[in-house]
């Protein structure tokens, strides 16, 4: 008797054998990040800044995500999702991730990165191995630049053990009192203030007497062959090298708190001291009684203990990457003007250029249509940065308002504002100060803006200001026209040349009126629940997302053809996911491009047969979101701030916008078709959440999205 098949109505979707936990599939995340340290088609000082962000990726999920498990295992909580899995059942699986490749890890610095770093004249060596007068060099350098900096710390009854701050680099130091025979524990805190590693002045820039580009040692091991000046007339028994990682998930009090600002200043400062340390670092050589005691001491079980063959804090390679050696990196990129915002080049009176050339009046330009930017590939300086500044010194305008998620320490945007505010215009600057990890330099910023003039906003309770808008307010002749700027990042000049971000510009009436409400909503007292154009969270996203959805189902069932494309960042939220399932089963077809977590099970039998997931890691992070809804041959296509993730959808405030200009429709198109076609850096994804990378095949030319996409813009700026 054969068995029955199965029907979609036979299959419950809330199955958590459908679901991939969302720490577990972070950690596949990074994994494909250290797999580019491992690729030997990197560019060897790039395999080292791989390194670094695999590093710099572990400490934040430590302080935010693994100590959020921690405390929901200590608790004896089980918090509902949609794969099931406990919290002590997850703690044990990322465990066991974690040993395995932070070992591989490691290994690939110290037995191959390392030594492939002096064939091209790079040594970072041990102190012991310098020759005699780097040594002499090293012991005056210490004395003058880092001997003032340090501070002892002795353990003993009059000494309490000492308070760490979070990711400190320590040294565990035993002494022995040689008029007592008394051995006392010191710790000696590696200084961050001072650079990791300690390079050679150009005449002691030699190994084995030969010149060479660099030759250092690690600050940790200047200070430990120097102990002897913190401790004089005691005998160095032993020192060895330890890192904390500190629990720093801590909560806003929104409603409680009489000024949010003051009290994320209390926050900042308790996640550096206070938080309970998740991660202890230590180096292997570490004795066992030295590790108990700092064990016993810091109240740190095994499970929570990682040893080290090596360098501690990887995070710092990217020091490497600063050493003139281009070859050994990927080529540079420059920033391309977009076509419709080139200089325009003043001629004199014979029709010869005088060699004037001033941007375009990127108001008369956007009066002729939409601009659609692409950063990296285009220029964020030359586009958005460009529009606040002009903004800033036009006579014309009357207000600009702008929602500042993160921003650089010396952003030319809040430098623009507090111009604007100086010539007298309406400014207002929405500073989302509960950022994490960039709440200090935007409680600086909000600071600074305030004392120029410019009204600060700081939210809404309980929601997280995530969107990236900006609205500019012009009078021209006996009307007002608004101006907006709608984008997918951040509004900072340096990571707008690393992270891969869209941006539409408009002067588009029904944009001007949304974003005018949603300034509103967030800066005032505003029920607005209703948009013209924007998909706004919390308020309309999800539900015009699930309708576009609920659509292609519709087309797929009626015969039609249902197709959806989408890029985000993260794929988590348990509805999307379940609702893509029921379009895979309706029978639309679906590819999702997913830098990061996805918590979906593509190709599975029945479930999500019609789905494909594909994951691109490169020399430039991913993080535009782009949604296509084939709509039976009528596409729409929407770009904005929201993964598909709770928080994004429900906890934040986020803007979506419709693309509608053909020609900006099609350059959409055009990325997402680099990004589906991608054989170098995209991964499949198979229904066991693993990831596999795509690689030409025999006599196929590579593809890597970030090259072909360089390559197409140069063509479009060469006409």
């Amino acid at each position: 008797m054969t068995k029955a098949k199965l029907t979609t109505q036979d299959i419950d979707l809330s199955d958590a054998r459908y679901y991939i936990n969302r720490e577990v599939s972070w950690l596949g995340f990074n994994e494909r990040v250290l797999q580019e340290a491992l690729d030997l088609r990197t560019p060897l000082l790039e395999r080292l800044k791989f390194l670094a962000i695999y590093s710099s990726n572990l400490d934040e999920f430590f302080m935010v995500r693994i100590s959020g498990v921690m405390e929901q295992a200590d608790a004896g909580v089980h918090p509902e999702t949609p794969d099931k899995t406990s919290p002590t059942k997850q703690l044990e699986i990322m465990r066991s991730h974690l040993v395995d490749k932070v070992q591989l890890q490691h290994q690939t610095f110290e037995q191959h990165l390392r030594p492939a770093l002096t064939e091209h004249g790079v040594y970072l060596e041990n102190y012991r191995d310098l020759t005699k007068e780097q040594t002499f060099y090293l012991r005056d350098y210490f004395e003058k630049r880092i001997f003032p900096v340090l501070t002892p710390l002795s353990v003993d009854p009059s000494h309490p053990f000492p308070r760490m701050s979070n990711l400190s680099l320590n040294l565990a130091v035993n002494v022995v009192d040689p008029e007592t025979g008394i051995e006392r524990f010191a710790r000696v805190k590696v200084p961050s203030s001072l650079p990791r590693f300690v390079g050679m002045p150009e005449p002691l820039c030699t190994y084995k007497g030969d010149p060479c580009v660099w030759i250092g040692v690690p600050l940790e091991q200047v200070i430990a062959e120097n102990l002897s000046y913190l401790f004089p007339g005691m005998t160095i028994v032993g020192h060895h090298l330890f890192r904390i990682t500190r629990d720093a998930d801590f909560p806003v009090l929104e409603d409680e708190a009489d000024d949010l600002l003051i009290a994320i200043e209390k926050e900042i400062n308790k996640r550096r001291l206070e938080g309970f340390i998740c991660r202890l670092e230590l180096e292997s050589t570490m004795p066992d009684e030295v590790k108990e005691g700092l064990m016993r001491e810091l109240r740190v079980s095994g499970d929570r203990v990682y040893e080290i063959d090596g360098l501690l804090n990887l995070k710092d390679l990217f020091f490497f990457l600063s050493l003139p050696l281009p070859e050994l990196k990927d080529k540079p990129w420059v920033a391309l003007v977009p076509p419709k915002l080139k200089p325009i080049v003043d001629l004199d009176e014979d029709g010869n250029s005088s060699y004037s050339e001033h941007p375009p009046n990127i108001f008369a330009t956007l009066r002729e249509g939409d601009i659609l930017v692409h950063h990296p590939y285009e220029s964020f300086a030359a586009s958005v940065q460009e529009f606040v500044t002009q903004a800033a010194n036009d006579p014309k305008v009357l207000a600009i308002k702008i929602t500042l998620y993160r921003t650089s320490g010396d952003s030319p945007i809040v430098k623009a504002l507090i111009a604007a505010a100086a010539n007298r215009k309406q400014v207002v600057a929405l500073v989302e100060l509960k950022a994490r990890f960039d709440e200090a330099n935007n409680i600086e910023w909000a600071k600074k803006l305030e004392d120029a003039g410019v009204h600060v906003v700081y939210g809404i309770v309980g929601l997280k200001t995530h969107t990236k808008t900006i609205l500019v307010v012009r009078e021209e002749g006996n009307e007002i026209r608004r101006y907006v700027h709608i984008g997918t990042g951040n509004y900072n000049p340096k990571t707008s040349k690393l992270y891969t971000d869209l941006g539409l510009f408009s002067c588009r009436e029904e944009l001007g009126a949304d974003l005018s409400d949603l300034f509103n909503f967030l800066t005032g007292y505003s029920r607005q629940k209703a948009y013209r154009k924007l998909l706004v969270a919390p308020l309309t996203l999800r539900d015009r997302m699930e309708a576009l959805i609920h659509r292609e189902i519709d087309h797929a069932q009626g015969g039609g053809q249902g197709k959806i494309v989408a890029k985000m960042n993260s794929l988590v939220d348990y509805a999307m996911i379940k609702l893509l399932y029921q379009a895979s089963q309706a029978g639309v077809e679906v590819d999702l491009i997913v830098r990061g977590i996805c918590c979906l099970r593509p190709g599975l039998p029945g479930v999500s047969d019609n789905i494909r997931v594909i994951s691109v890691i490169g020399a430039f992070l991913e993080h535009s979101r782009i949604f296509c809804f084939h709509n039976n041959g009528q596409p729409e296509y929407y770009i904005g701030s929201a993964d598909w993730m709770t928080r994004n959808l429900d906890r934040r405030v986020e803007a979506v916008v419709p693309i509608e200009d053909p020609a900006l429709v099609s350059e959409l198109q055009t990325i997402l078709d680099t990004l589906l076609d991608d054989n170098r850096q995209a991964w499949e994804m198979a229904a066991d959440g693993t990831f596999t990378q795509r690689r030409p095949r025999d006599g196929e030319a590579e593809r890597g999205t970030h090259g072909v996409l360089k390559t197409y813009f140069l063509r479009r700026d060469r006409g």
